[in-house]
């Protein structure tokens, strides 16, 4: 079966956009979205397997595309601003929006992000259990999914600690910052994971039992001192920018 043909987990395969978009558009193919994909005019989503996972919001922006392209001959580099343009000014939107809103509207995390003693929950979830568990759409956990906030094992599930990542994103997208914009937290955690991970992998591999429990304990608390230093750091850095 070829990536046009089968249908992905979710949202709409490369073939079905098609189908969707002839209609309006005779002259358009797959190469000419796949080309428009390359120019950073679409970002579709993938699956585990690199299929491409295209959206409503997708499809729009290529019948965008395509129309300017058609009706006005624009060129790419014009329709890009344009688009980048739409793109600033829904996010300004959705901060305004966000502003007006009262904090209630937040939903509340299941767990306190910083609590490293309560017992490790070794569950296996599905992507369903993830969605329903923390309350988004689909659309929104394919968009974790591709920037790195949430990654599925070998075999295609999920650690319980996704459902509060995904809750905790989908409690800052109220305040209009989108997946795309969490991969610095994602590329940061990533950093912090590697240099405290040196400190600890040498206790990891001394075959004493003792010296691996201690390891355990050192883990632990070097993952609450990191979160910790992270938060002192973002709020001084907040009040700076806020003249405190």
């Amino acid at each position: 079966m070829t990536a046009a043909a089968r249908p992905p987990r979710d949202g709409l395969s490369i073939g079905a956009v098609l189908a969707q978009l002839r209609p309006d558009f005779p002259d358009v193919t797959i190469s000419k979205i796949r080309f428009l994909e390359s120019e950073g005019l679409i970002s579709p989503a993938r699956t585990g397997s690199g299929y491409r996972q295209f959206t409503a919001v997708d499809v729009a922006r290529l019948r965008f595309v395509l129309a300017a392209q058609r009706d006005h001959y624009l060129p790419l580099k014009v329709i890009r601003e344009q688009l980048a343009a739409a793109d600033t000014a829904a996010v300004e939107d959705s901060r305004r929006a966000a502003a007006a809103r009262p904090l209630t509207a937040v939903p509340a995390l299941p767990v306190p992000p910083d609590t490293f003693d309560e017992p490790v929950d070794d569950r296996r979830l599905s992507r369903d259990d993830v969605v329903a568990g923390a309350g988004i759409d689909t659309v929104l956990f394919a968009e974790l999914e591709q920037y790195g906030l949430i990654r599925a094992d070998p075999a295609g599930t999920y650690d319980a600690a996704a459902v509060v990542v995904a809750t905790t994103a989908r409690a800052m997208t109220e305040f209009g910052i989108e997946p795309r914009h969490l991969r610095a937290f994602r590329a940061s955690a990533d950093r912090e994971v590697g240099l405290l991970a040196q400190i600890v992998a040498p206790l990891d591999r001394n075959p004493d039992p003792a010296t691996r429990a201690r390891a355990e304990e050192m883990r632990r608390e070097l993952a609450a001192l990191s979160v910790t230093l992270h938060t002192l750091l973002v709020k001084a850095g907040l009040r700076a920018l806020a003249g405190g």
